[in-house]
């Protein structure tokens, strides 16, 4: 899955900062040749959807410059609530008629127009019964897809493959962690507007969601509550999260946030739960730059009582260290898990 040869730069593009990497692999392994970050372009990406395809085309084509990047094709990844990925079961038939019944199947579950969607499935090992088969049902806008394809173009590099977040942190998981066979684990990236919620069963995934919630809405809260600018509000909490001294009417709205952070997670843990036979996680791996956040995953696991164990995207990737010092990767790691799992990803993959 992971050692071929038609190699990608991986690109994440997310509401605060633009990740890219590069992966080379080989019989030993996959080392980490570059790594890019840089800000998002202020109010350019919205819940996952691209609002300034110039500015953002603009960022990414100033990174792969910067990492002095040869390689000619992307590997980017789509999220928010334009993408959906349902788990459904149909009655077991011939691999070659799904994809006519996927869509009249998707009709009955995506609330979006089926003549403005984006179709892909891929077919789960474990089905309930031997008579049907479980399938995973992805959609997205094609709106949502001509943004990201065309920000790309900005760059004069191709699209090589359109992925979504979800699948794209579950790639890394499996490179760094294995498969894991007879657990049921779940990753959670705290992102600035989204948080990525996958859950993997026995190396497969079977269920992907965005849940809208992340770093901003501690913002939002500070702002709101304390009076204070947008960007006064984010200082703020930065400081909590940097352990700098702030007042305590920071800390009570951001105890507060995370109360509220967490019941959005124990809402799609229900109906997990709910849509799997009363299926529940061994652990919880937790990435991204919002877990910083005081008293987070602190407050998921209590609630929730799920163990929590951060994720780590480099424990089998190798770095060179005359250019990656070990300080460098532990300051990246928890931006790094989607696009590092991009980075994996090859030309002609299928989503």
């Amino acid at each position: 899955m992971f050692f071929k040869s038609k190699k990608v730069i991986g690109l994440d593009i997310g509401t605060s900062s633009i990740k890219l990497a590069e992966m080379d692999f080989s019989g030993k392994g996959a080392q980490l040749l570059s790594f890019g970050f840089a800000p998002t372009p202020p109010n350019a990406v919205s819940g996952g959807e691209i609002t300034d395809i110039a500015s953002v085309g603009m960022a990414v084509q100033a990174l792969v410059a910067e990492v002095n990047s040869k390689r000619k094709n992307i590997a980017t990844a789509m999220w928010g609530t334009a993408v959906i990925v349902k788990k459904i079961t149909i009655p077991k038939m011939d691999k070659k008629l799904i994809r006519d019944q996927i869509r009249f199947e998707a009709e009955q579950y995506i609330p979006f127009d089926i003549n403005n969607i984006s179709l892909a499935h891929h077919i789960l090992t474990n089905s309930s019964s031997p008579d049907t088969m479980d399938i995973l049902l992805i959609a997205a806008q094609n709106e949502l897809v001509t943004q990201y394809t065309q920000v790309i173009e900005v760059t004069g590099l191709n699209c090589g493959v359109l992925d979504v977040s979800g699948f794209a942190l579950a790639n890394a998981f499996e490179l760094n962690y294995g498969k894991l066979h007879g657990e049921v684990v779940g990753i959670l990236n705290f992102g600035a507007s989204i948080t990525n919620f996958v859950v993997i069963q026995s190396g497969e995934v079977i269920f992907c969601r965005d849940i809208p919630v992340g770093g901003a809405n501690y913002t939002n809260e500070i702002h709101k509550t304390m009076g204070v600018t947008i960007p006064e509000a984010e200082a703020l909490k930065l400081s909590a999260v940097s352990k700098r001294e702030v007042p305590d009417d920071v800390h009570a709205v951001i105890s507060a946030t995370n109360e509220a952070v967490t019941e959005e997670i124990r809402s799609s843990l229900d109906f997990l739960s709910a849509t799997t036979n009363g299926l529940t996680l061994n652990r919880c791996f937790y990435t991204g730059g919002s877990s910083a956040t005081s008293g987070l995953v602190e407050t998921v696991s209590r609630v929730t009582g799920i163990p929590m164990e951060p994720f780590n995207p480099f424990i089998k990737v190798k770095a060179n260290p005359k250019k990656f010092s070990q300080e460098y990767l532990d300051q990246i790691s928890s931006f790094a898990g989607v696009v590092t799992g991009l980075a994996l990803r090859e030309v002609g993959d299928e989503s």
